[in-house]
């Protein structure tokens, strides 16, 4: 995988890989495959300053896209999340390959990273145990994610090392 940052001549490539509604099938947000649904996903990542696109690095395909937010620089803590791959690259390497790619590059600054899951969403809860993340939190009706029943995992940057491919533990 190849991460760069988001960029406006992106929309096209990237929704092409969004629009197909079963990508979004159990995400609390299941109509980010309408054109203006995801045109203000897509608009609120450039704005964000902290999305990437998703790139098969041998093909240059576009896979998805993911997203850093919520920084806080007093605790060192920010948020992985906003990710989106398209079905031809589930189930694989993929989600965890460019989870580790992000992960390596936030705990150069970070102390720890957080996932936010809708609770009902299982393909991505199992995705986090893929990467290493342990749930740490419940929140139903969360008001930060408007009213929605939510899931909270984190990594620490002190156990980042164990838990990357060849690790010993």
């Amino acid at each position: 995988m190849r991460l760069r940052p988001l960029a406006p001549e992106d929309f096209d490539a990237l929704y092409a890989v969004a629009r197909d509604p079963l990508v979004w099938e159990q995400h609390p947000d299941s109509d980010r495959h309408q054109l203006d649904v995801f045109t203000q996903l897509f608009e609120g990542g450039i704005r964000s300053r902290g999305a990437l696109l998703v790139l098969d690095s041998a093909s240059g395909e576009v896979v998805g896209s993911s997203r850093y937010y919520d920084w806080h620089p007093a605790s060192r803590e920010i948020a992985i999340g906003y990710t989106f791959l398209g079905r031809k690259f589930w189930g694989g390497i993929y989600n965890r390959e460019v989870k580790h790619l992000m992960l390596g590059h936030a705990f150069g600054f970070a102390d720890r990273v957080w996932f936010h899951v809708g609770a009902r969403n299982l393909r991505s809860r199992r995705a986090m145990a893929n990467v290493g993340a342990r749930l740490a939190v419940e929140v139903p009706g969360d008001p930060a994610w408007r009213g929605r029943d939510m899931v909270y995992f984190c990594i620490e940057r002190s156990g980042w090392a164990g838990l990357l491919p060849g690790a010993s533990t």
